[in-house]
């Protein structure tokens, strides 16, 4: 298991007449990611209102906030159970078989259209044995052609763009290996987390965006930046591209500084907490459709 604390402080200044916002920021109660102690803080006297989905767990905090300084603070103490497997064993489910809930990850979305690539999806890896290690040739592909480049591109950026430029954040990566999967039909979708193990000289802790592939009857991590260490990553939002788990929708006028993030893993020998590390094994920790809690 790993142990993991978590901070992130948001500060914004509203401007006039108000504005609504909608957070993706709090981790994920699943099966396999046990929030123990969580804290919640808006400064601001203004009612909340909490969402769960039902597929993905993704837990959103909607607010109006009035003019004037907001800000708002989450802490949460976790454990991650990691489900383990051997990348030779796992195969590609045909779409005939697919579970009702991992359809929607085939289809082409606003940054990930995968109609687009289909001809490029086939030829790079169309010959390739089928399974797990055909997503990992995908992800290894994304990683070795592509250019992790701070500021090179923005929220209009979609993997069409990112194909043609070969440069971008983390989010462009996951983008366009999601895309090159939908074309293959193999179901994939964005995930985000915080970068636990990425390097300081990237720049302050943030947050992160990796891809969960389904096969093998799961859904497993892969992080084509390769930026961080995938047994270290938060479950926050789940979704089909970035659109659907923004850590901050904002409808109104604001000026924003950079999220303030903290997180950090403890080891116990006796409580079995583990450091995060990076290893080969396949790596899951969401099996598919929760019963809402």
């Amino acid at each position: 298991m790993v142990h993991i604390h978590l901070a992130i402080d948001l500060q914004y200044e509203v401007l006039p007449p108000g504005a609504d916002f909608i957070f993706n920021v709090q981790a994920a109660h699943t099966p396999q990611q046990t929030v123990t102690w969580e804290q919640l803080q808006v400064s601001q006297p203004v009612p909340l209102l909490m969402h769960t989905d039902a597929a993905t767990r993704t837990r959103t905090l909607r607010l109006s906030a009035t003019p004037g300084a907001l800000s708002v603070r989450y802490r949460a103490t976790l454990g991650i159970e990691h489900h383990v497997a051997d990348p030779d064993q796992l195969t590609e489910t045909p779409v005939a078989q697919l579970p009702p809930e991992a359809l929607i990850y085939i289809y082409p979305s606003r940054y990930c259209p995968s109609d687009c690539v289909a001809q490029k999806a086939f030829e790079l890896f169309g010959q390739l044995p089928q399974g797990y290690r055909r997503v990992k040739a995908i992800r290894d592909w994304v990683q070795n052609h592509v250019t992790f480049t701070s500021g090179s591109s923005n929220s209009m950026t979609s993997a069409l763009d990112t194909l043609n430029d070969r440069q971008g954040v983390c989010r462009d990566f996951a983008h366009l290996m999601i895309t090159m999967c939908r074309a293959l039909n193999i179901p994939a979708r964005f995930t985000t987390a915080i970068d636990f193990g990425a390097d300081p000289a990237l720049g302050p802790t943030d947050f992160h965006a990796y891809v969960e592939a389904y096969v093998g009857h799961r859904w497993y991590l892969f992080d084509p930046s390769g930026t961080a260490i995938p047994m270290g990553f938060v479950r926050i939002g789940t979704g089909r591209d970035a659109a659907d788990v923004s850590f901050a929708t904002i409808f109104g006028g604001v000026t924003s500084q950079a999220p303030r993030i903290d997180i950090s893993a403890q080891t116990s020998v006796e409580n079995g907490w583990q450091m995060p590390v990076h290893r080969p094994d396949a790596l899951s920790t969401d099996s598919g459709w929760h019963a809402p809690a």
